[in-house]
């Protein structure tokens, strides 16, 4: 997923989306460290999008600071 459509998620939508992301990283790297992982780019993806997931999670809650 791209930021912008990120940015219009709402807090609790962004904590659950972290939550599955965080759980398919998991898997992943287990996957990964047993060599059954066929596509190593999935993990880049996820790292990514849970950064910016942070990221915004982060901004929100300054904006309401």
């Amino acid at each position: 997923m791209k930021a912008t459509e990120f940015r219009e998620l709402t807090e609790d939508e962004l904590l659950n989306k972290e939550e599955e992301l965080k759980d398919q990283l998991f898997k992943l790297k287990f996957q990964h460290a047993l060599g059954q992982l066929e596509n190593a780019m999935k993990l880049k993806n996820i790292k990514k999008d849970l950064a910016r997931i942070k990221t915004i999670l982060r901004e929100k809650n300054k904006g309401t600071e």
